[in-house]
């Protein structure tokens, strides 16, 4: 987090998210502040990797996620339907 204590403030403004683009099929499935190298765990779900380019690029565009996140790293599953 560029801003110290703002991992609750970008968890709510994630929480839920989801595509409002009708081309689109993406959304934020689990969101939650975390200890360690990381501040926060953002899981989502997409069909391709042009909306994961999508919400990556949302984090990064929007007003307030763009003051409060530093920078993001990816990591994706190729599992399908993964219920955990």
């Amino acid at each position: 987090m560029k801003i110290i204590g703002t991992q609750w403030k970008v968890t709510e403004k994630l929480k839920g998210l989801k595509s409002q683009n009708q081309s689109e099929n993406w959304q934020i499935t689990y969101v939650t502040p975390i200890y360690g190298g990381w501040d926060l765990l953002v899981e989502c779900k997409f069909n391709n990797l042009e909306d994961l380019d999508e919400i990556l690029s949302y984090c990064r565009t929007d007003l307030d996620l763009s003051q409060w996140i530093e920078a993001t790293t990816t990591l994706i599953s190729t599992k399908k339907n993964y219920n955990g």
